[in-house]
């Protein structure tokens, strides 16, 4: 069966071929060399706060997703 892609539903590839699909694409892909982090002073963690709108809609999310 195809999907809206025109791909197989379950594709026919392998490890090795994902691994060079990755090689490949390497060197498009960028990282800063070393990632910055501030640390945020415990006085100014006041919690999370959720619109109600959004509240509903986690409410019914698993804890693990689905």
């Amino acid at each position: 069966m195809s999907t809206h892609t025109g791909l197989p539903e379950h594709s026919e590839l392998d490890l090795d071929q994902l691994r060079g699909d990755c090689a490949r694409m390497v060197a498009h892909w960028s990282a800063p060399a070393r990632p910055t982090v501030s640390p945020v002073a415990p006085s100014l963690i006041h919690g999370v706060r959720v619109p109600k709108t959004s509240a509903r809609l986690l409410d019914q999310m698993s804890d693990y997703g689905d």
